[in-house]
């Protein structure tokens, strides 16, 4: 397993993108409609890591500045996004590696919180949020308002 920085418009990445709209539109009915924009994950102020098993991409997630605080953010936050596990790579703690990674560098970066947004339609990522430290809190973001969304938020 190797996890490396890729830009967030990376074409593996990109492969990778596409496989979680259709989980999205599986569990939801949807897509994620979230703006996101590639400038987002460039570091400092964001990054965007891929994970390669025997160089086929099986994993991504990110990490973005956002302050927005009419939107529910505050002051230091860092928003995971787009945290996704192939289905034949699931199980092999991939999700958790690359999270505790994301924490890091969004940490080394001088953010003092990481929020995250994901739904009741994904009980296996609130599992790995809620054992890794995150706690529930106030809605923010895009999803702010919707009824099936759960936020959480973990001091950096």
């Amino acid at each position: 397993m190797r996890i490396s920085p890729v830009p967030y418009d990376h074409p593996d990445a990109i492969a990778l993108d596409e496989l979680v709209q259709r989980e999205y539109v599986e569990r939801y009915g949807d897509v994620d409609l979230t703006p996101l924009d590639p400038a987002m994950f460039v570091p400092p102020r964001g990054l965007y890591l891929l994970v390669r098993d025997e160089g086929r991409p099986v994993a991504t997630g990110g990490w973005r500045v956002i302050e927005d605080e009419a939107e529910g953010y505050s002051p230091g936050d860092a928003e995971i996004k787009r945290m996704f596990v192939t289905a034949e790579a699931r199980g092999r703690g991939l999700a958790r590696r690359l999270l505790a990674a994301l924490e890091e560098d969004a940490r080394r970066a001088g953010r003092t919180r990481m929020v995250l947004e994901t739904g009741l339609e994904q009980p296996e990522a609130i599992a790995l949020y809620e054992s890794s430290g995150y706690q529930p809190t106030k809605p923010f973001g895009f999803y702010r308002d919707y009824e099936d969304s759960r936020h959480y938020a973990k001091p950096l």
